[in-house]
């Protein structure tokens, strides 16, 4: 379980109770805003820019004892109806407000008798579990447990699954600060079908974006509101290590490839991320096929407003039908995971195995071009916020 305990200067149900007055959120929005003010947005737009602004300003608790409590989801508590747990978190948050490791949990009632939750190593069922802590009505979430084997799709949220555009700043800016949060095309309803599309062995989702954990209750909002319910890792507050502060993305991949280790990959990401570009591949020549795919979008392809180059050096050397770079979501139809597809035949590909989209079609790198066909564990991520009066 992660958690983190903080004060938000706004509350968020009733302004009247915030720290801080509109006027002084506005003023902070505005340095994330360059070339506008807030109230040159929408009234919509600048009560988006006054929350997120208000997350990013929230003040970290330290010393925080930290009590959950957890039952099965009512749509999934058929012959489990009975199973609760709580749990006191054994240590105090540290001086970031954060904690964050594993937990056991009961599996059967302390006096014996039947199981209170299905034995993990025997059934395929994901279960979902309600999560509540102390002190406040918004620190809650959703856990769950995932059986030993199986699929887990992860992926990024910027430019894979919403529209965001972090390679125009200025678009980026306000389409995270102040826009609506919108999906990328048709993007959901792949995921919606992947979601059913193997019913006796079901898709875990888990989407791994290095967004800063503050900003990240406005990306959780639109994950669940277009995409499959799945669990989150952001970039945590605790920048103690090399790994954490300056490699992210590798520390939280590698760390959830090595907390499932009979279960197989599927990494969705984009070409704006340049770690994505070495953190996929890497992660494929480490994990073996436990990798099985790995689907970039290639933003370029469709958007001549990107003019980031990104180097593709990192999948020399892997099997070119383990991943696959598509330009729109239509090119990701007809793949089964389950089935182990990974391509489709028909999206042509060029790969030069160094920097592509560089100016006037310059691109570098050695030519090889791949157009032709070729137990129970936790996955739970907490916010626990406070806000004062």
């Amino acid at each position: 379980m992660h958690a983190w305990a903080y004060k938000q200067p706004l509350n968020p149900f009733n302004n009247s109770d915030s720290i801080v007055s509109s006027t002084v959120l506005n003023q902070a929005a505005d340095a994330f805003l360059p070339n506008f003010n807030v109230g040159q947005l929408q009234p919509h737009e600048q009560d988006n820019a006054r929350n997120l602004t208000s997350a990013i300003l929230s003040i970290l608790q330290s010393n925080v004892q930290l009590e959950f409590h957890l039952n099965v989801q009512p749509s999934q508590r058929q012959n489990y109806s009975d199973w609760t747990a709580r749990i006191v978190w054994p240590l105090r948050t540290d001086s970031r407000g954060e904690i964050d490791g594993f937990v056991p949990l009961p599996i059967v009632p302390p006096s014996g008798g039947d199981p209170w939750l299905p034995d993990g190593s025997r059934t395929t069922v994901i279960t979902r579990l309600d999560v509540h802590t102390n002190s406040t009505n918004m620190g809650n979430a959703t856990a769950y447990l995932v059986p030993p084997e199986g699929v887990v799709l992860v992926s990024d949220i910027d430019d894979t699954l919403r529209v965001t555009k972090i390679y125009q700043p200025t678009e980026g800016l306000l389409n995270t600060f102040a826009r609506d949060f919108t999906p990328w095309l048709n993007m959901p309803s792949n995921f919606a079908r992947w979601s059913t599309q193997h019913p006796e062995q079901p898709y875990h989702f888990h989407y791994l974006t290095t967004t800063p954990e503050q900003a990240t209750r406005k990306y959780m909002d639109f994950i669940y509101s277009h995409y499959p319910l799945g669990s989150f890792d952001t970039r945590p507050l605790n920048f103690t290590t090399v790994d954490q502060t300056f490699a992210i993305r590798k520390f939280l991949l590698d760390q959830i490839l090595q907390t499932f280790p009979n279960r197989r990959f599927v990494l969705f990401g984009d070409t704006s991320n340049s770690d994505v570009m070495t953190d996929y591949p890497d992660a494929a020549k480490a994990y073996g096929n436990r990798v099985m795919c790995i689907l970039i979008r290639n933003i370029s392809a469709t958007d001549n407003t990107d003019k980031f180059p990104y180097n593709t050096k990192g999948f020399q050397g892997l099997d070119t039908s383990r991943y696959m770079f598509f330009r729109t979501p239509d090119d990701l139809a007809g793949l089964d995971f389950g089935n182990g597809d990974c391509k489709n035949g028909s999206v042509p590909q060029s790969v030069t195995f160094g920097w592509q989209n560089l100016p006037f079609g310059v691109s570098t790198g050695s030519s090889g071009r791949t157009g032709e066909r070729v137990s129970w564990v936790v996955a739970v991520a907490v916010v626990v916020g406070w806000w004062v009066v």
